[in-house]
């Protein structure tokens, strides 16, 4: 299964997502639960066969991460919903994880089947892995900052359910971070001979880590409820940023993060 076999996969898992995002608001909450399903188990037949067909972990190139991105923050979305019950969850995360298919719709890349030596490590996948997972939880967090936001402005007070979500998943997403973070430093003492050398990639990494831990903090204090929430939308900046703003920086063109 190659690429040009995405579109196929692509658009009927978007179908889903869509409908399972506007059908949620009605009464029908089991066939929304069907739907988003089918389209999250679509998405993963397109993931494991492409797997297949390169013969390597496609996490490589931006596209695959991308790919990644859309699979987790559907998947992050569809528990938290479940969890949580707020069916902007299941809507929001579906159209968020759409923009990234059409962006890898409309921006393909070429995917060799190669990988360079240095990714031929046993860090590799969860390295990517964990990282990709952490930003998708951000992802979650960041759009119930908004409806946080926007609760706040129209009604003067924020809702404590709402944050209680913000904030556990903060923590996970923080968790997945660090460990993305460590597994990293380990692989790049193995692959370069040390563990941190503040590349252009690493330091955005280690301002978006500070970002999220502001937040945290900040919320240990229990108030200043509009900065914390403020910090998100910011923190989620920064992680776009070290994510793919940082290839596109004159800096990075030497980085070893740039394959």
């Amino acid at each position: 299964m190659n690429w040009n076999n995405f579109i196929w996969f692509a658009l009927p898992a978007v179908i889903l997502w869509f409908s399972a995002g506007i059908i949620v608001y009605r009464s029908q909450k089991r066939l929304a639960d069907i739907l988003m399903l089918c389209g999250i188990a679509v998405f993963a037949a397109f993931i494991t066969g492409f797997w297949i067909h390169i013969e390597r972990p496609p996490m490589r190139t931006m596209g695959e991460t991308r790919l990644w991105y859309s699979f987790f923050l559907s998947s992050v979305g569809y528990l938290a919903y479940r969890r949580w019950k707020y069916p902007w969850l299941l809507s929001f995360s579906a159209l968020v994880a759409s923009v990234f298919v059409f962006i890898n719709l409309f921006k393909p890349e070429i995917h060799s089947k190669n990988l360079m030596p240095a990714l031929q490590s046993e860090w590799f996948v969860p390295h990517v892995t964990s990282y990709i997972l952490s930003y998708a939880m951000f992802g979650a967090a960041t759009i119930g900052a908004f409806v946080q936001l926007r609760k706040v402005h129209r009604n003067s007070y924020s809702d404590d359910k709402i944050f209680n979500f913000i904030d556990n998943i903060v923590y996970v997403g923080f968790g997945f971070l660090v460990l993305g973070m460590l597994m990293g430093a380990v692989w790049a003492k193995e692959a370069w001979g040390h563990y941190w050398s503040w590349d252009p990639k690493e330091t955005w990494a280690f301002v978006t880590s500070m970002a999220y831990l502001a937040y945290i903090h900040i919320r240990l204090y229990g108030i200043y409820d509009k900065v914390a929430l403020w910090a998100l939308p910011i923190a989620f900046i920064l992680l776009m940023i070290t994510w793919i703003g940082v290839n596109y920086l004159p800096a990075a063109q030497g980085s070893v993060h740039v394959y």
